[in-house]
């Protein structure tokens, strides 16, 4: 069995629509459970306790709602790195990913040769996208 290195991130009360929205980004399969599911009653009943996002291409990304009584600190520790080859599909992710998004690097090509962007989304979730030149 492989291992896989994945990020997890942790939202308030709306980890049911950053997990629909990064669907529509990047495609695959969702599948959610709340904590309600589990026998929690009261204000967390519905929120998601784990969400995981499959995608065709390969990418696995998770989520859940903090519950009551936990400390939610958001976007400050988690940056989420998209990167490859395929410039039009991660050309793509990053159109997607900017709607209602903050800006901080525009995509566009840098000093060590690649094609690369930073923004924070419309959830308060930073992400990097970097297109890999070929080596001539």
């Amino acid at each position: 069995m492989s291992s896989r290195l994945n990020p997890y991130i942790n939202f308030t009360d709306n980890a049911r629509q950053a997990l629909d929205f990064y669907q529509q980004v990047f495609g695959g399969t969702l599948v959610t459970n709340t904590f309600g599911e589990f026998g929690a009653q009261g204000p967390d009943a519905e929120k998601i306790m784990h969400g995981q996002l499959e995608t065709d291409a390969g990418y696995t990304l998770m989520a859940a709602d903090t519950p009551t009584g936990m400390t939610f600190t958001p976007g400050t520790n988690i940056t989420v790195s998209l990167s490859g080859e395929d410039g039009d599909t991660l050309r793509g992710y990053w159109e997607k990913l900017s709607a209602g998004a903050t800006v901080t690097t525009p995509l566009e090509k840098q000093m060590w040769g690649d094609e690369f962007g930073q923004l924070t989304d419309q959830f308060g979730v930073p992400w990097m996208v970097n297109i890999t030149q070929p080596k001539s």
